[in-house]
This record gives C-alpha cells, structure tokens and sequence, in this order.
C-alpha cells in the first residue's frame, strides 16, 4: 500500500488515468461518428448514451480536480516564494483562461464556414466550456466546499428553468433567440449550464483529495483517506447513479434531462474513487497502461486539436466491423505517436504546457513592471 507522501510526491495517476480516458473517449467517438457509413449512424447515437458520462462531462469534472490541486499548491508558492506573488498567480491563470478562450473561437471557425454561419464560432465545444469554466470558477476557489455544491445544484435547478423558456426560440433573430444561443447554442453540444456544474463538483473533490494526500494539514491522513475520501465518493457516486436512473427512465441516457446530469456525475465520482483506490492499494500494476493512457492526457489540448486532421480518412466508409478495426488502430497509433513525441521533445509539443508557460511569463512581466513603476513613484 502506498502512502500518501508517496502518493504526493509523484503525479497522481488517477487523474491522468481519468482524463486520458476520456480524452480517447472524445476522440473515438469522433472517429465513429465521422467514418462510419450512412447505414450504421445509429452507432455514433447509441455509443454516445452509453459512454457520454467519460466524455466532456468527465473532461470537465477532471479538469476542476486539477485546477483545485494547482490552485491550493500555487497558493502555498505564494507563501514561500519571494520571486511568486498572489497577483502572478491570478494573472497567469485569467491569461491561461484567456488563450484557451482564443483557441476554442480558432477551432470554431471550420464549424461556421462549414455551416456558413458567422454566429457559430460561439459553439459549446468543449473547449469553449473549458475555458468559461475557467474564468466562472476563479472567484469561487476561495469559497467552502459546501457553497460551491450549492451553486452546482443551484445552477442546475436554474437550467431546467431557463431551457424551458428559451428552447421554443432556438434559431429565431429576438433577444430570446440570442440569448438561447449564447447559453446554449446546440443542447447536444457542451453547454455551460449544463456542464460547468461538472467543474464545480470537481474542484471540490479536488480540495478534498489534496487535504487527504497533504500531511502538514493533518498528521493522520494516511489513517483517514479511506474514511474521509474513498468511503463518502462510493457512497455519494453510487447514490447520484440509482438516483439519476430512476429518476427518469430511460431519459438518464439523454443528455438534455436532469436525470443524465446526475447519473453521469455519479458516474465520474464512482471512477475516479475505484481509480483512486487501485493506486492507493495497488490493486493493479498499471505503470506499462499508464503510461500509454497517460500521454492522452499529458497532450490532452494538443491531441484534441490534432485529430480532426482525421476526418477524411475514412469518411462515411467503415461498416459495423471494421468501424472498430480501425479505431482501434487509430487508438494505439497515436498513442504511439505521442510516446515517440514526449521522448523527443516532452512539454516542448505540449500546447497546454506551453499557454501555461506563457501566461506566467506575461503574467511575470506584467508584475516586474508594476513592481518597477512602483518604485519609481517612491523613490
């Protein structure tokens, strides 16, 4: 069995884990949806209702787990480091949410020539979502856990409100029109409403997760990780999966209900404890699959980006068998790819990385100036 130092010294596989599965779960379901022909559509529909919960909506969960890790480590370089100050760290964080913001629009643009439609570079991709998430979730850091599940089920409960009003105007030139497509824009897309409570939940269970592998908060951690973290998700993710299937049967398989959005978030609380538990007991030897897994999520953005250079390879052409020869393959090539990449040049090929060491670089500039100025005013 691990313990939790070692755990906090190395990155968590659980989360990579996580997050490369459903990076390979996005773009599969691409690929099925792209190269499958006419005669097998209703395999793109019907894999997505099974598997839906792993794909944006776990993306998102994950991403607020690792944006309430970051938050709470830089808030503790902030008290060590003379060089790292609060406003650094505020700055470089709207910027990296900022530059994410640019390259959602960017990849909008294809979409909107395609359908010869201006107004569809606002489209809910995921990326899009990322982003506004991003910049929602900033004020919301420093608030308790229990008010930000608060705001997550509030802003549910406001969806189903606000949806209801507006659907009737979808596609029409009024304010209502508008409005429906700056909130939504394709409800089987990843509209804020509906996923950014996803993010929410996760920086939560992000703040639980870094109280329990931190030992200077509690000398007794590695005796309570399963009683004040392993236990509660089971138990809580479990629940949301009962509750939200009978809810509303069979609706829990469908995006746009109430009952989808709790099903899928017990399902993403459920993983990531199981995932969780088989590093923490070893139960798994997963160092061989996980480093496959794990360059899915190390070049998440960049993959992401990158594989709609797939999309004419096999458009339309595949049947029912060889739709899953093919991906398959696509699956392990890449992968292989990415491995061969992050051998040669590592974060260099990392378009996350790489806005990230660009925000703080801008944000670091930004603050030499300030502190410059102020300097000179005094002196």
């Amino acid at each position: 069995m691990k313990s939790i130092n070692q755990m906090k010294s190395q990155r968590l596989k659980s989360i990579d884990i996580f997050r490369g599965s459903c990076m390979t779960w996005m773009i599969l379901t691409h690929l099925i949806d792209w190269w499958t022909n006419a005669e097998f559509h209703w395999l793109h529909p019907l894999a997505i209702m099974i598997f839906d919960p792993i794909g944006a909506s776990g993306f998102l969960f994950i991403s607020g787990i690792s944006i309430s890790l970051s938050y709470k480590k830089r808030l503790n370089k902030v008290k060590v480091s003379n060089d790292y100050s609060f406003r650094i760290m505020r700055n470089s964080y709207f910027l990296r949410a900022f530059f994410i913001f640019l390259i959602a629009l960017v990849y909008n643009i294809p979409t909107a020539i395609a359908l010869n439609n201006p107004a569809m570079i606002w489209t809910w991709f995921v990326l899009l979502t990322s982003a506004v998430s991003l910049f929602l979730a900033w004020p919301l850091l420093k608030t308790s856990k229990l008010i930000r599940i608060f705001i997550a089920i509030s802003i549910i409960v406001l969806h189903l409100f606000i949806v209801s009003w507006l659907l009737p105007f979808q596609g029409k030139f009024n304010i209502l029109g508008v409005l429906f497509h700056i909130l939504y824009n394709d409800i089987h897309q990843d509209p804020i409403l509906i996923f950014f409570p996803f993010f929410l939940v996760g920086t939560v269970i992000g703040d639980i997760i870094y109280e329990v592998i931190n030992p200077d908060i509690d000398e007794n951690q590695n005796l309570n990780f399963k009683k004040k973290l392993l236990i509660p998700t089971l138990i809580i993710g479990f629940s949301l999966i009962i509750f939200g299937i009978f809810l509303n049967i069979p609706q829990f398989l469908r995006r746009e209900s109430i009952s989808w959005i709790i099903y899928s978030l017990g399902i993403d609380i459920t993983l990531l404890s199981i995932l969780l538990s088989i590093e923490k007991y070893n139960l798994i030897k997963t160092n061989k699959s996980y480093k496959f897994i794990f360059y899915y999520s190390y070049y998440s953005l960049t993959i992401y980006l990158a594989h709609n250079l797939l999309y004419f390879l096999f458009l339309n052409q595949l049947n029912l068998i060889s739709i899953w020869i093919f991906t398959a393959v696509a699956f392990i090539s890449i992968g292989l790819v990415l491995r061969a990449i992050y051998k040669r040049w590592g974060g260099k090929a990392s378009i996350k990385v790489q806005v990230g060491k660009l925000s703080l670089g801008i944000a670091t500039r930004i603050e030499n100036k300030l502190n410059k100025k102020y300097n000179v005013k005094v002196n």
